[in-house]
């Protein structure tokens, strides 16, 4: 069984999150598991954030949504594939 994982690193979590919501939204069907975390000192809350999704679905479908993120400024999403 082959699994299809999806890294996605994001700077300034707080001018992004509306559009990288909007797209995962768009593509939920194909996100059986996602995990969101981010750097957190104790002081503040970072602007960066790293989600880990495992994606299901037809490869053309998976290489938009890979596309997509990546339109979208300070955000980088690569497909890893086990």
């Amino acid at each position: 069984m082959d699994y299809t994982i999806l890294a996605l690193k994001i700077g300034n979590r707080e001018g992004t999150a509306q559009s990288i919501q909007a797209i995962l939204t768009e593509y939920g069907c194909l996100i059986k598991v996602r995990l969101g975390l981010h750097n957190l000192p104790p002081s503040s809350c970072s602007p960066l954030g790293l989600v880990i999704m495992e994606l299901v679905g037809e490869d053309a479908e998976i290489e938009a949504l890979v596309d997509k993120l990546n339109e979208v400024p300070e955000a980088t999403a690569k497909l890893i594939s086990l």
